[in-house]
């Protein structure tokens, strides 16, 4: 098997998997409880937050949440709740994970003015229209650090600087989900606010992100209870997946180089997708995040995913986590892009651990498919 679907989810590192069975066994108390045993419990949660904090350049706190999609709506929601009543207006783009977007129809159902800005046709966020729609009353800038669908970076320094420059005290939110250790970025030089990320992105466990918030900035809780995670995120913490998200940072980021390596990988499959399907089409930026690759194929892309499942290799027909849904890709659309050629594009993305070997074999597949599937479509 090939596996080239790592935006949708990831094999957990091996030390994910023990650091979770170790805690299940033998660090199962609750890092509220007082007793010394549970101290070792709550030194698991602080020893994640120092990691993820470095890995990110921030200062300030981390909030552990159920994953990136709870990490996102509390900033969103949260930043919206801090405005007691008041108008705010909020800002993303048209390109952003369900995730942001249908929380941000949630801001406008609350009362609050949302404005999307477009892309252009790499998927890159227009800049100058991203600002100029900023106000005294602009509340919080959501933008992506790397499309899910088409790897397209989005320029992070400068969408800040430029916002806090019209309006200091907006807030900047990225959702680093597709961009935590794949993608630099450092919180306190760049000038965001808000930091979110997914355990099992990143070879670590499904139900555990973070949101990362700078010092200073205010949110109001969403979920109430407890008081847990300073008040902002009640529930008993998920020890084990935290433990297991712990443990994968850092060994991704004990990889050597692993964004370059992967930027590589998707260079040697684009290049044999091209000598296979001259006529497929890149959707993206040529150089991207690297470790994704959005094409489309003379053909329609769930035919194809299923011939190339047949073959072993497993690629997407975009985001996971709306494939449940009939409508196109809302991001290939805002790029442009006509049905049909949505209509056949596939998502390939790459992990650290894919091989040379692998993208040429995925390649040759995809040209044998194509061409298999270009013959029935003749009859």
């Amino acid at each position: 098997m090939i596996y080239l679907d790592n935006s949708a989810t990831t094999r957990p590192f091996d030390s994910a998997i023990e650091a979770m069975a170790a805690c299940m066994r033998e660090t199962y108390f609750n890092p509220s409880s007082l007793y010394a045993p549970a101290m070792r419990a709550g030194e698991i949660l602080a020893e994640a937050r120092r990691e993820i904090l470095s890995a990110v350049g921030g200062r300030g706190q981390v909030f552990f949440t159920s994953g990136g999609t709870e990490a996102d709506n509390l900033a969103i929601l949260g930043a919206q709740r801090a405005l007691r009543g008041r108008s705010g207006n909020f800002l993303t783009t048209k390109v952003e994970h369900p995730a942001v977007l249908e929380t941000m129809a949630e801001v406008e159902r609350l009362g609050c003015r949302v404005t999307y800005a477009d892309v252009d046709a790499q998927g890159v966020v227009d800049v100058d229209a991203l600002v100029a729609a900023v106000d005294g009353e602009t509340t919080l800038v959501s933008v992506m650090q790397v499309n899910n669908e088409v790897g397209a970076r989005m320029p992070i320094a400068e969408i800040a600087r430029r916002v806090k420059e019209k309006n200091p005290r907006t807030l900047v939110h990225v959702d680093g989900v597709q961009g935590f250790l794949r993608v630099p970025i450092h919180m306190a030089r760049e000038g965001v606010d808000l930091y979110t990320l997914s355990g099992h992105k990143i070879h670590g466990p499904k139900g555990i992100g973070a949101l990362v918030v700078a010092p200073g900035v205010h949110l109001m809780p969403t979920v109430f209870g407890g008081g847990q995670e300073g008040g902002l995120r009640s529930g008993t913490e998920n020890v084990p997946g935290i433990a297991g998200m712990l443990a994968a940072v850092r060994a991704f980021r004990a990889l050597p180089d692993p964004a370059g390596r992967m930027a590589g990988l998707r260079r040697r499959l684009w290049a044999g997708i091209r000598a296979a399907v001259p006529d497929a089409r890149l959707n993206g930026p040529e150089e991207n995040a690297g470790h994704i690759l959005n094409c489309t194929f003379p053909v329609k892309g769930e035919v194809l995913l299923h011939a190339l499942e047949g073959e072993g290799v497993l690629c997407s027909t975009g985001s996971a986590c709306s494939s449940h849904k009939k409508s196109k890709s809302h991001v290939l659309a805002a790029m442009g892009r006509t049905p049909q050629e949505i209509d056949g594009a596939l998502r390939f993305s790459l992990c650290p651990m894919n091989t040379q070997e692998e993208m040429d074999q995925a390649a040759e597949a995809i040209g044998r498919c194509v061409n298999l599937l270009r013959a029935f479509r003749r009859r």
